[in-house]
């Protein structure tokens, strides 16, 4: 292909940011404006036309599935592979980096990454040891502020010295405890791959030096969303200025992990001579979709400002629906989209359902299943976060990483060896006197006092096992180190005893296995220090929910809006449109709160191809009580020109009267608000359904709770399908009293722990 060929299918805009060369730009990409195809024709120009040698090129992408698309796209337009390019998240190629510098900061090239889980374990555990209440501090709540404090690249005295509160002040003692433990571990968790890098540059300014030498170009995709230790390092490797970057401030949704905006803006000013390109032809949304996007950002201070546009003229408009509760809200859907689907207007597989919280897809679930619509819900738990597959990765952490202790307390109690908390203790206790690994210390086991013989004898064996497995695999691929487990710990037969669920848990093996295969390569290349197994292990680390959506293509899809970010559909429906749930209700304590709200509504929105409908409802059950819920101020902005206002019947119709006035009235350009928010809140009363159990406690339940009513058909795992006789008691005490149908007889059961089911099937 000729380099002109490579920029025949993009618009004048997309040439301009393609066919740049020397300097830096900021690309202002709008939804759906083609981004992709101008960062790999950018990259594929560079060295086609210019020149440039692939491994002279850093580029990072927000996953790793679309680095290895990016890869393939510019691959085809060379007709030959970029072999040498790097390419892939932030995380993946600081941990490329990391490999080869591993030693000047402390740790060796055989490092593991730890994950969430595997960090939040070592932190109860430092919580423990350094005397604090997990129940006063929580462990989850504790990692966030170190999470937060790293991606600020705050050390833990720094942290400390940020303020009083007991809670930052624990979480700084426990940040200096998880910084030796990580290092003793060899180890280092996300956050590291950020700030270690920074660390080596500061102290080794040679090793800098080199790597500014090395790379000549920079881009960075989705760019409104680094944080500020990912931006420094964007700085330090583009000294020379070559520096492409791509996003979108109007699409910054990731404050809560560090993201952080003001990135945008202030790369025209760190960078002189910056370049700014708008891409605002959008080739995936009707102008109505467009028009509703726009205007509900057009709120926002302080954006560098674009409007979308599209040759997509017209389009169907925006249905906006009012129901009286969320599962009245659910059935509407259900029955819209199937019917959408019975008329071959689009297939299940075309249309996504978006919600703000997860809580909200249970009452959608449970309606897709009674009007028997084939659905996916994504976002819930990933195939690398499965138990079985983290069991077996255990193994391999710990035969490349003996240091790896998370490692070992996980792979240690797979299959079980008699071993309880009580001995692990111990164990701990030792390596901590000892300043040894807890692989190490348990090979010398029997001087450990107050262990029992068995226990010992199985420290013993499991050393001898992991030994035997170190020397038996050697440097083999990561599929055959992976089969030599499997045999090793009979895992099969491990799986095969626990019933149904442990056959599916095998066939997960199997895919995993599938999937260590694409590792068989033996990279020798000095470029890429690491094995083909550290590299795998490294990539299930890394692997985020956007890597591994999985389900059933052919259905609608279910999915946070979050999740939904880089995705669309045909046909978008966006749900729960209230305040207090969409913007949350701790969003508008702060303007800037208000306006990541606002940007996630406008992803929402740009989501849907043909089709955009809103729902909200007057009443939802939240923290166990059925509240009144007001419209969404969101709504506000839409144009009332492209609506289509339906309610789900004229029992439920809003009582505000006045054509859709009282909360809000028609005025010119969309929604205007006649009242106070909490004026109308107290003033509009819920519309209760009849079939209806009493309200539970709110610091009991949560919206997702188990809601049944007697005379509803269940099915229960154990004892099969029955009948609601009734209910007794609240909260976590709530009874269901259930007639099961043959010998089995009435049971009562615990709501909380009981699992039923509702049995469509005999609805």
């Amino acid at each position: 292909m000729t380099t002109s060929d490579l920029t025949l299918a993009l618009n004048p805009e997309q040439r301009e940011a393609a066919l740049h060369v020397e300097g830096p730009m900021l690309v202002l990409a709008g939804a759906g404006s083609g981004k992709t195809r101008v960062l790999t024709t950018r990259i594929a120009m560079l060295i086609e036309r210019h020149g440039v040698r692939a491994d002279r090129i850093f580029a990072v992408t927000f996953t790793n599935r679309a680095a290895g698309e990016m890869r393939e796209r510019i691959g085809s337009m060379l007709d030959r592979p970029a072999t040498g390019l790097w390419i892939g998240t932030f995380h993946s190629l600081s941990a490329r980096l990391l490999r080869r510098e591993a030693e000047h900061l402390g740790f060796s090239r055989e490092f593991t990454i730890y994950d969430e889980d595997d960090r939040l374990a070592l932190i109860k555990r430092i919580l423990e040891q350094r005397h604090h209440s997990s129940k006063l501090f929580p462990p989850k709540l504790v990692q966030n502020v170190i999470s937060a404090a790293k991606n600020r690249m705050q050390s833990a005295d720094q942290l400390a010295a940020t303020g009083t509160d007991p809670l930052v002040e624990v979480a700084a003692d426990v940040y200096r405890g998880l910084t030796v433990a990580l290092k003793q571990q060899n180890a280092m968790d996300f956050d590291d791959l950020m700030l270690h890098p920074l660390t080596l540059f500061r102290e080794h300014p040679e090793r800098l030096a080199w790597y500014q030498r090395r790379f000549d170009f920079v881009l960075v995709d989705e760019f409104q969303d680094t944080n500020k230790a990912q931006y420094q390092l964007v700085r330090l490797l583009g000294q020379h200025g070559n520096v492409f970057v791509v996003g979108d401030d109007d699409q910054s949704i990731y404050a809560w992990r560090g993201a952080e905006v003001r990135n945008m803006r202030e790369f025209q000013t760190d960078f002189p001579g910056c370049r700014l390109v708008r891409l605002e032809e959008n080739y995936r949304s009707t102008q109505v979709v467009l028009d509703a996007a726009n205007a509900a950002i057009a709120p926002n201070a302080g954006r560098i400002g674009k409007t979308l546009r599209t040759r997509r003229a017209g389009g169907e408009p925006i249905t906006m629906l009012g129901a009286a509760d969320e599962r009245d809200e659910a059935e509407w859907v259900a029955r819209e989209l199937a019917a959408r689907r019975s008329a071959g207007d689009f297939v299940a597989g075309q249309m996504a359902v978006l919600y703000r919280t997860n809580a909200q897809s249970r009452a959608m679930e449970e309606a897709f299943r009674r009007a028997g619509i084939p659905y996916r819900i994504v976002g819930s738990v990933s195939f690398y976060d499965r138990r079985e597959v983290k069991d077996l990765l255990a193994y391999h952490r710990l035969l490349v990483n003996p240091a790896d202790d998370e490692a070992f307390i996980r792979s240690i109690g797979v299959p079980k060896r008699g071993i309880g908390d009580t001995s692990l203790a111990l164990l701990r206790e030792a390596a901590l006197t000892w300043q040894k690994p807890l692989l190490e210390t348990s090979a010398i086991g029997d001087r450990i006092s107050g262990l029992r013989p068995n226990v010992r004898e199985a420290f013993r064996r499991f050393g001898e096992l992991i030994s035997g497995l170190r020397d038996r695999v050697g440097a083999r691929p990561p599929a055959e180190v992976l089969e030599a487990v499997i045999e090793s710990l009979g895992y099969e037969r491990v799986l095969h005893d626990e019933g149904p669920e442990g056959k599916d848990r095998w066939d997960n093996v199997k895919e995993l296995v599938a999937a260590a295969a694409g590792w068989s390569e033996v990279v020798t290349d000095e470029e890429e220090p690491a094995t083909p197994l550290q590299r795998f292990l490294a990539e299930a680390a890394l692997l985020s929910n956007h890597d591994t959506q999985e389900g059933d293509e052919a259905g609608v899809t279910l999915m946070t809006m979050h999740t939904a970010k880089g995705l669309e559909w045909p046909v978008v429906v966006v749900a729960g449109l209230e305040d207090g749930l969409f913007p949350l209700s701790r969003a508008t304590e702060s303007v800037e709160g208000l306006e990541e709200e606002r940007r996630l509504f406008y992803v929402a929105l740009t989501r849907a191809k043909d089709k955009l409908y809103l729902t909200h409802a007057r009443s939802r059950r939240r923290g166990g009580e059925i509240l009144p819920s007001m419209p969404s101020r969101f709504l506000e902005t839409i144009p009332p020109g492209i609506l289509d206002e339906k309610t789900t019947s004229s029992l439920f119709a809003p009582s505000w009267g006045g054509g859709g006035g009282g909360r809000y009235g028609r005025s010119g350009g969309g929604w205007r608000s006649t009242g106070s928010w909490q004026a109308d809140r107290d003033a509009t009363k819920p519309q209760p359904r009849v079939d209806r159990p009493a309200a539970l406690p709110p610091e009991e339940v949560s919206q997702d709770a188990p809601r049944y009513v007697k005379g509803e058909r269940v099915r229960h795992r154990r004892f099969g399908t029955g009948t609601i006789q009734g209910l007794t008691g609240a909260g976590k005490d709530l009874k269901v009293t259930v007639s099961f149908e043959g010998e089995v007889g009435i049971k009562q059961l615990l709501v909380a722990y009981a699992g039923l089911e509702r049995d469509w099937d005999s609805a």
